[in-house]
């Protein structure tokens, strides 16, 4: 037996194109909100600063290229080897990751964190 129906056309676009506006609608749109790191709250180096180096940088700066920012070393390579100067926005690891050939490496509440650390004086904390 077959069947033979009538389909109504103009009624059967409007439920595609009503299903595909609902399908479209319902999609979820991501907002990434961007983290703010608060200038009052102590930075601390070994905690905070340090994990930053060896996900990001011990790759390039393990021993071999200066500073050695291997855990350990990492705070006496960049103190005395004058990375790290008052004000902290011209030092010269806060440059780097700002406008030189690092400033990809870090995203910027990384940096910010490192600004930071250095403007509370760079503890070794």
């Amino acid at each position: 037996m077959k069947w033979k129906t009538k389909i109504p056309w103009p009624s059967f676009m409007a439920f595609i194109f009503s299903g595909g506006i609902i399908f479209l609608a319902s999609c979820e749109k991501y907002v990434y909100q961007v983290e703010i790191v608060n200038p009052v709250d102590t930075v601390h180096f070994q905690t905070q600063i340090q994990p930053l180096f060896t996900s990001n940088c011990v790759g390039c700066h393990g021993g071999t290229r200066n500073p050695d920012l291997r855990a350990g070393n990492s705070y006496e390579a960049l103190t005395t080897g004058g990375y790290v100067n008052p004000p902290a926005e011209t030092s010269v690891i806060v440059q780097q990751l700002s406008s030189g050939s690092h400033s990809s490496y870090l995203i910027d509440p990384e940096k910010q964190l490192i600004l930071i650390w250095i403007q509370q004086g760079a503890k070794n904390n």
